[in-house]
């Protein structure tokens, strides 16, 4: 098998839905990203705002760069089970461990930051976009925060986990900070 981006639809959810380890949420976090920058450029490509080529090529971007952390994520988990699996009286484990789970929070960390851009690029585009494809846009911005939510909570983990800098945690709660606050600013929630 290739990358899970290049995987058709069904063959990615089997693969989920399979008894091993990955891919797992924080893949279907980065694909979840994924599909909502689709949407955002897709309205993009309908609007005619000036500045949608630009955000349709934003959208486009940050799709691409976050697909490829849905195999990211499945690496980083590979290598902390790789590390758990270790001896226990391996001296090296601890550190090994320790590293694995920076990764393992590094990755979901880039996830939550794409779904706060996503979101943050659909409510530009809906400002000026094509009224027929509203529904289309908020999808996509309700899709981004909660994709960098669940990814958010799977970086708390791994911080907790390993005992990690919570300054990554606090990253990943700004980017859902920053999401939502483009899902209130589109969908006028409070």
């Amino acid at each position: 098998m290739g990358t899970f981006g290049e995987s058709t639809v069904e063959d990615f959810l089997a693969s989920v839905a399979a008894r091993r380890s990955a891919p797992g949420g924080g893949a279907v976090c980065a694909v979840t990203v994924a599909a909502a920058a689709g949407l955002v450029a897709m309205s993009a490509r309908y609007s005619s705002d000036g500045g949608a080529p630009a955000l349709a090529a934003e959208a486009d971007a940050e799709r691409a760069a976050v697909l490829a952390l849905a195999d990211a994520d499945a690496a980083a988990y590979g290598e902390v089970l790789a590390a758990m699996r270790a001896p226990t009286s391996d001296p090296a484990r601890a550190d090994r461990l320790r590293k694995a789970l920076e990764g393992a929070a590094e990755v979901p960390l880039r996830i939550a930051q794409a779904g706060e851009r996503v979101a943050r690029t659909g409510v530009a585009v809906a400002a000026g976009g094509n009224p027929n494809l509203a529904g289309d846009v908020r999808t996509a911005v309700l899709l981004a925060e909660a994709a960098a939510r669940a990814a958010a909570e799977l970086v708390r983990i791994n911080v907790e986990s390993g005992g990690l800098d919570a300054a990554v945690d606090a990253a990943a709660r700004d980017a859902v900070a920053g999401a939502a606050e483009a899902t209130r600013r589109l969908t006028h929630s409070p």
